[in-house]
């Protein structure tokens, strides 16, 4: 048995975890789940995530889900496969994956799903929730022009897992009206341009579908 990846195509946790099989250059099988249909609360799927939610991944007699976990996993596994994403004693790869997830996460998430996701389901933005959890993205970027100012990449000189794990939530700002937010940070957009360019990241750019 291969690697079978289940998600959705526009899932940004789901795009996370493409573009690290892409990375490393894996093969796998992309199992479309249906959150508009619940096919994420179908007992077939709740036995691999009993907490119904994209993506798993399987890997033989392996299953995981939470995406930055199947992330940790497929670098690790697959270290010497591909680029490696998590060099060995690391320690600033290990402090920017908790940035990613502490401080970045949460407030792009919550921009992007008001400016781009809410409309494509039928919703309508929450301007006051925009500005306020712009600011406070603001903020984290600020942070992060200051240090990208002195690393080519959130590790250092090479890309890693900090790196990729930044990519898709950051894909999808630059769609929404608030993508001044990186163009507007010399450093930053100068990272993105430099990780988007990479063929990996343009193979799973290519499977998103908006």
């Amino acid at each position: 048995m291969g690697i079978k990846l289940y998600g959705m195509p526009m899932s940004t946790n789901t795009v996370r975890c493409t573009a690290a099989l892409n990375e490393k250059g894996l093969d796998y099988e992309f199992a479309v789940v249906d959150l508009r249909t619940g096919a994420h609360k179908h007992p077939d799927f709740l036995a691999l995530n009993p907490f119904g939610q994209i993506p798993v991944l399987e890997d033989g007699d392996v299953v995981l889900f939470e995406s930055r976990a199947i992330n940790r996993y497929i670098a690790s596994k697959y270290k010497g496969t591909g680029t490696d994403l998590l060099p060995a004693g690391s320690a600033a790869v290990e402090v920017w994956l908790e940035v990613e997830a502490q401080q970045f996460a949460p407030v792009i998430s919550a921009v992007v799903f008001e400016l781009l996701i809410k409309p494509i389901i039928g919703g309508t933005t929450d301007q006051a929730v925009v500005e306020k959890q712009a600011a406070k993205l603001a903020s984290v970027l600020d942070v992060y022009e200051a240090h990208l100012a002195k690393n080519k990449y959130f590790a250092g000189d090479a890309f890693t897992l900090a790196d990729l794990n930044h990519m898709a939530y950051a894909n999808y700002l630059l769609k929404t009206p608030r993508a001044d937010l990186i163009t507007s940070r010399p450093h930053v957009k100068a990272w993105w341009d430099d990780v988007s360019s990479r063929p990996a990241w343009k193979k799973t750019a290519a499977g998103i579908p908006i």
